[in-house]
C-alpha cells in the first residue's frame, strides 16, 4: 500500500508539470508570429526557428538523456526529476513578464539551452520509477494510466488556455511548474535504493552484465556510446523498438512542428482552435489510457497493441495532411483515441527487456534515440513545410510535409509487426515479481 501511495504521488507530479507546460502549447504559435512576423498568418522565419530549437534540442538529449538516466539508477529518480521541473520555470516566467521581440529570444534562448538537458527527462524518469514499483505483467497498463495523467492534463491545461489570455497562459504555467516542484520535494518517496538492493543480492541477469563489453564499469556514472550500443546489441527485441521509437518520434516531431504553422496558413486558426483541437486530442487520450488500453492490453498483449496504435497514428497524421475543411482536422484529433496506444506499449516492451535496477539506462537510452530523431525530422520537416506553405511551392500540397511524416509513422508500423513476446520469463521477472507489491 505504501508503493501505491508513492505511485499516486508521482501521478500527481507529473499531472501538475504537464499542466504547465502543456498550456503553453496552443499560445505559443501565436506568440511566435506575433513577435517574428506581427500581422501575418505565414511566416518562414518562425517556422526554421522552430525547427532548430528541436534539432538542438534532440542533439543536447542525444547527449545527455542517457547520462541522466544512469545517473538516476544510481542517485534516485527523485533527484534527478528535481533537475527538469525546476529548469522549466524559468523559461514559462521570461514570457510570462512579456512577450514583445526581444523578450522571446530571451525566451528561445533560455527554453532551447534547458531542453537541451530536460527534454523529456520528466517522462521517462516517471516510467523508470513506475518499472521500480510494479512488476512486469502489469507494467503496461500503469504506463497507459501514467499517460492517462498526462493525458487528461494536457486536456485541462488547453481548457485554461481556452479561457485565459495570453498573457495569463505564462502566468498561471509558470506558478503551476513552482507547485509542481514544490508538489515532488515534498511528498514524492525515493523508490531506487531498495529495489536495486534486493535485486543486485539476486542472480538477476541484465542487459550490460551480458554484453561482452565492460568498459562502462571504469566510469559507472558517465554511460559512454558502448553503453548504449551494448543494450541494443544484447536483445533483438530491444533493438526493434529503438528503431520503431526513432520513426515514429519522428513522425511526430514532423507533425507537431508543422501542424500549427498549417492550419495557421490554410484556415487562420489561432489560440482558442488550437486549443480546441488540442482538447479533442486530449480527451481522446484520456479515454484510451484510463479505459480501454487496460482493459484490452492483457487480452491483445503489448506487441499487438503498439502495432494497432501505430496503424492509427499514421491515419491521424495523414488526414491532417489532406485537410480540405476546417473540421477535418478535428475529426483527424479523434483518431488519437487508438494511436495513443503505441508509446506506453513501447516504454513497456523496452522495460521488459532488462533487469530492475537498469531501468533508467533503458528508459533514457530509449529517450536518447528519439533525441536523435528530434535532430533529424526537423531538419527535413521544416524547410518542406516552409516550401509548400509559401508561394514558391512546386506544387499545391500545402500539407505534404504532413503527408512525409505519415510515411515515416507507416515505416514504425511495419517494423513494429515484426516485434514477438518474449517466450520465457526472464529472471528479472522473479526478481520483480518477488520485491515488487502488486498495484491495485
Amino acid at each position: 500500500m505504501e508503493k501505491v501511495i508513492g505511485l499516486s504521488h508521482l501521478f500527481m507530479t507529473v499531472f501538475l508539470h504537464c499542466f504547465a507546460n502543456f498550456m503553453v502549447v496552443p499560445a505559443i504559435t501565436d506568440v511566435t508570429m506575433a513577435a517574428l512576423c506581427p500581422g501575418e498568418d505565414e511566416c518562414s522565419l518562425a517556422i526554421y526557428l522552430t525547427g532548430a530549437q528541436q534539432a538542438v534540442t534532440g542533439l543536447g538529449s542525444l547527449m545527455i538523456m542517457p547520462l541522466v538516466g544512469n545517473l538516476s539508477d544510481i542517485y534516485g529518480r527523485k533527484v534527478m526529476l528535481t533537475l527538469p521541473i525546476t529548469l522549466s520555470i524559468f523559461p514559462l516566467l521570461i514570457l510570462a513578464y512579456s512577450r514583445t521581440r526581444y523578450y522571446f529570444y530571451a525566451y528561445y534562448v533560455l527554453k532551447t539551452l534547458f531542453s537541451m538537458a530536460t527534454e523529456g527527462s520528466v517522462q521517462f524518469l516517471a516510467l523508470a520509477y513506475v518499472a521500480d514499483n510494479v512488476s512486469e505483467s502489469r507494467r503496461a497498463a500503469v504506463f497507459g494510466i501514467m499517460s492517462g495523467f498526462a493525458s487528461s492534463s494536457f486536456v485541462l491545461g488547453n481548457l485554461s488556455t481556452r479561457f485565459l489570455s495570453t498573457s495569463a497562459v505564462f502566468q498561471v504555467a509558470a506558478a503551476m511548474s513552482i507547485v509542481a516542484l514544490v508538489y515532488m520535494r515534498v511528498f514524492l518517496q525515493e523508490s531506487i535504493a531498495s529495489n536495486v538492493a534486493s535485486c543486485k543480492s539476486s542472480e538477476t541477469e541484465c542487459l550490460l552484465e551480458k554484453s561482452p563489453s565492460k568498459k562502462w564499469n571504469l566510469f559507472k556514472t558517465l554511460p559512454s556510446l558502448n553503453e548504449s550500443i551494448s543494450l541494443l546489441k544484447t536483445s533483438p527485441t530491444f533493438s526493434k523498438a529503438a528503431v520503431v521509437a526513432f520513426f515514429i518520434t519522428a513522425a511526430d516531431v514532423g507533425l507537431f512542428s508543422s501542424l500549427t504553422y498549417y492550419l495557421k496558413a490554410q484556415f487562420h486558426f489561432n489560440k482558442d482552435q488550437f486549443a480546441d483541437l488540442m482538447i479533442i486530442a486530449g480527451i481522446a487520450g484520456v479515454v484510451s489510457q484510463l479505459i480501454i488500453m487496460p482493459a484490452l492490453t492483457p487480452l491483445m498483449g503489448e506487441e499487438k497493441m503498439l502495432s494497432l496504435g501505430l496503424f492509427f497514428a499514421c491515419a491521424h497524421i495523414v488526414l491532417y495532411s489532406v485537410a480540405w475543411a476546417p473540421w477535418v482536422p478535428y475529426a483527424a484529433a479523434t483518431l488519437s483515441l487508438l494511436a495513443s496506444f503505441a508509446l506506453p506499449c513501447l516504454r513497456s516492451i523496452a522495460s521488459k527487456q532488462t533487469g530492475p535496477h537498469e531501468q533508467g539506462k533503458v528508459q533514457g537510452c530509449i529517450t536518447g534515440i528519439g533525441s536523435f530523431a528530434n535532430i533529424v525530422s526537423p531538419l527535413a520537416f521544416s524547410p518542406l513545410t516552409a516550401l509548400f506553405l509559401s508561394d514558391n511551392a512546386p506544387f499545391h500540397f500545402p500539407g505534404f510535409s504532413i503527408m512525409c511524416s505519415g510515411l515515416v509513422a507507416m515505416i514504425a508500423f511495419v517494423h513494429s509487426t515484426t516485434i514477438r513476446p518474449n517466450p520465457i520469463p526472464s529472471k528479472s521477472d522473479i526478481c520483480s515479481s518477488s520485491t515488487v507489491d502488486p498495484l491495485v
